[in-house]
């Protein structure tokens, strides 16, 4: 396998993590929402907001390797 090859499989799976990752997010947040509607603010509730902002963490480093990998993909061409 060349090396480009390798670089786009790596791009590929960073996608994939990084769809995957958004949809947990966006799950995570409808949890939250529901159970500040039920007036269910708890030990859950604050864990699932802090899980939250990791994940939002999570995912501004995935864009960075994906912006990475990108330009390392230019430079192979």
């Amino acid at each position: 396998m060349g090396k480009i090859d390798e670089v786009k499989e790596i791009l590929n799976t960073l996608r994939i993590a990084l769809s995957i990752t958004i949809s947990i997010i966006v799950i995570l947040i409808g949890s939250i929402v529901n159970r500040y509607d039920e007036s269910k603010i708890d030990g859950i509730f604050w864990m699932a907001i802090i899980v939250c902002f990791v994940l939002i963490g999570f995912v501004f480093l995935i864009v960075r390797k994906l912006s990475k990998k990108t330009k390392e993909i230019k430079d192979l061409q």
